[in-house]
């Protein structure tokens, strides 16, 4: 079945919390955005939403600090998390983030699927590994985001994503990869359907008529 495309244009930003004792009730469908400092995880979110000033970001990686909620629609919500791996911050800054990181991945009700962006030039580091295996865990959909892929000519590209397929295989997983690039937007839309498809599917919203009947 095709889904509708939800209309993420139309994203707006709702609240910033240091950890998850400051976050709304914890009810709706939320997806979080995870991945390292320097893997344009903002920039990605900001360029699904079509909207440049949506989540902050910055030349210097590892400006995301918060947890930030943006919400698409009422009782859907993306969620980019504090970046990992890079940041040069104090140590003790680091295991801040990291423990809100932990701390919401791990408790948060809401949270029904995850997007871990890389760059598709270093992908799969350790912390991304460790996403993953948590998200199987979990029993949680998640999306890889190989961004940056504007970087690689299309063949350095479709070897890319054929290595990143092939070191995924040693999960046992179902993932689903695609190639992104915030500059040029690709993979915008293939991702907006992903994570509309996961809306409709995982959270039990029922299709609009239109597309009731389509089907």
């Amino acid at each position: 079945m095709d889904y509708p495309v939800l209309d993420f244009r139309k994203t707006h930003f709702r609240l910033s919390s240091p950890d998850i004792h400051r976050l709304p009730d914890d009810t709706g469908m939320e997806v979080a955005f995870a991945g390292r400092s320097n893997s344009g995880k903002s920039s990605s979110l900001n360029s699904i939403c079509d909207n440049g000033g949506l989540a902050k970001t910055s030349r210097t990686p590892g400006r995301t600090r918060l947890i930030n909620l943006f919400e698409v629609q009422k009782g859907f919500t993306l969620v980019d998390l504090p970046g990992y791996g890079y940041a040069r911050v104090p140590e003790t800054m680091k295991r801040e983030w990291q423990r809100s990181m932990s701390d919401y991945l791990q408790k948060r009700e809401a949270l029904r699927g995850i997007v871990v962006t890389m760059d598709i030039r270093h992908p799969l580091k350790d912390h991304d590994r460790l996403i993953l295996d948590w998200s199987l865990a979990a029993n949680l959909p998640a999306l890889i985001l190989l961004t940056k892929c504007d970087k690689l000519g299309p063949n350095k590209r479709r070897e890319a994503v054929s290595e990143v397929k092939l070191q995924l295989s040693e999960f046992g997983g179902n993932f689903t990869i695609i190639p992104f690039s915030s500059l040029k937007k690709t993979g915008v839309l293939e991702t907006r359907q992903v994570l509309s498809m996961w809306y409709y599917t995982l959270s039990g919203a029922p299709l609009p008529e239109t597309a009731t009947q389509e089907a």
